[in-house]
């Protein structure tokens, strides 16, 4: 029923004033993104399901990249929550080419990436060849697969972390520090329940995106079995000799994208 106010016909149920012609295109993205991941669907061996997902090479490469998603999250949220606190809390000159180039790995290719940090940590690299004089070898190393998944992943939790302290504001930071509050006790009490929601969907976010990461990873670790093979890469690998098990290890992938997203998006709206 409605109660005489302008909108409340359609609270409950959100806004119908849309053209129907919207819909139309609307139908035809959803097609387009879910009809491949039908295909996939029905071309899955799902008599074999269980023994193509159970291989040797197809557990370790899925231990190892919850493994290193895991830990790169961690990276993530080490060196991402206090540069989206810098950029959403102060402002210096500069600011915006420094957010444009925290940001450019949303944009730059993965293999690109990969070559960035190969000239970086590589034996011959920027720092590679100090650390290698103190024996200490990062490239095509499992670090290296962390390394690499975290470069892409940082910027989807610092931008998430910084739209929600925009959106936020303040004002409650500053009545705590007016109460008398020290900086470090407004950050820790203050500041971090009120963003919590935030930093998780966007740790969320990183954790997916790391792994799905391909080419960085391969370009940077390589793909040794047990050591920098992701899931990603066996399913390349796989795909060059057994397309079922491509599929089917797909597939896992998919489940668990599915899984992360939706875990996000619900934290996203409590």
């Amino acid at each position: 029923m409605s109660d005489g106010r302008p909108g409340a016909r359609t609270r409950g149920r959100g806004y119908a004033g849309l053209p129907r012609w919207v819909f139309v295109p609307a139908a035809a993205g959803a097609v387009f993104v879910l009809l491949p991941l039908a295909a996939m669907l029905l071309k899955v061996d799902w008599a074999n399901f269980p023994s193509l997902v159970t291989s040797e090479s197809s557990r370790a490469a899925l231990v190892l990249s919850l493994k290193t998603s895991v830990a790169s999250t961690l990276l993530c949220v080490l060196l991402g929550v206090p540069m989206a606190m810098v950029l959403a809390r102060t402002r210096f000159r500069g600011q915006r080419i420094v957010r444009s180039l925290v940001l450019l790995p949303l944009v730059l290719p993965p293999v690109v990436g990969g070559i960035a940090l190969l000239y970086t940590f590589g034996r011959r690299g920027l720092l590679g060849h100090t650390l290698e004089v103190l024996g200490i070898q990062i490239a095509f190393s499992t670090i290296a697969v962390v390394i690499a998944q975290a470069f892409v992943a940082l910027p989807f939790l610092v931008l998430s972390l910084e739209g929600t302290l925009r959106s936020v504001g303040q004002r409650y930071e500053e009545v705590a520090a007016t109460l008398g509050g020290k900086p470090t006790f407004v950050l820790t009490r203050v500041t971090f329940p009120l963003v919590l929601p935030g930093l998780a969907s966007g740790a969320v976010l990183a954790f997916a995106r790391s792994l799905g990461e391909f080419g960085a990873t391969l370009t940077f670790a390589g793909s040794l079995q047990g050591v920098t093979r992701t899931l990603p890469l066996e399913i390349y690998l796989q795909r060059e000799t057994d397309a079922d098990a491509a599929v089917a290890l797909s597939l896992v992938l998919v489940v668990v994208a599915v899984l992360v997203v939706s875990l996000a998006q619900g934290r996203g709206k409590r």
